[in-house]
């Protein structure tokens, strides 16, 4: 996998977070920066973790799946877009609220990383270099939490379902190429 799609990969999954983010920020009535940095930390933090995770448990089990592995990297990578994508169009407000305690954070953390779990899981199929790609997935989520929180904050919701249909068409979209090029039908 080249840096590239490690980079695009590393944006779809840092999308759910910015989506909570945006959230986080609407419902500060003043821009607070120190909220922003603690929320992103959060979700930075768990978005590193969380792939480097499903990477030990991929590589623990990939003499048992190495025939398959191009067909779970591609599932895994459409169920998660294909959830982002049915996420975007769906109307129901989430975590609005500015509540950055442990709690509430640690909450969201986890719900918004669970699919780089999933995604480190393929890591380890496809022999990304894990270290490269856990800290350019942690990086890009922290940035997009802060840029998320102060774009809540000015523009309210605008932007929430773009970025999550923005990501999840961008992960089904890995999965497909991984799936072609192993098959052959794609050499790029």
């Amino acid at each position: 996998m080249e840096l590239l799609e490690i980079i695009l990969i590393s944006v779809a999954l840092g999308m759910d977070a910015f989506a909570v983010a945006v959230c986080k920020g609407l419902s500060m009535r003043k821009m607070n920066w120190q909220k922003a940095i603690q929320i992103a930390l959060y979700f930075g933090g768990f978005q590193a973790f969380m792939p480097m995770l499903g990477f030990c448990l991929g590589s623990r089990f990939e003499t048992i799946v190495v025939s398959i592995d191009h067909w779970i990297a591609f599932i895994l990578l459409s169920i998660i877009g294909g959830n982002m994508i049915k996420e975007a169009f769906n109307k129901e407000n989430e975590n609005c609220n500015d509540d950055t305690s442990f709690k509430t954070m640690l909450m969201l953390a986890i719900a918004t990383s669970i699919d780089a779990l999933a995604v480190g899981i393929t890591f380890a199929f496809l022999k990304v270099n894990v270290v490269i790609a856990v800290s350019l997935i942690g990086m890009i989520t922290f940035v997009l939490s802060v840029v998320g929180v102060k774009i809540g904050n000015q523009f309210g919701d605008k932007y929430e379902r773009k970025a999550e249909l923005a990501g999840g068409c961008i992960l089904v979209l890995m999965g497909a190429k991984i799936l072609l090029e192993h098959l052959e039908i794609l050499n790029l």
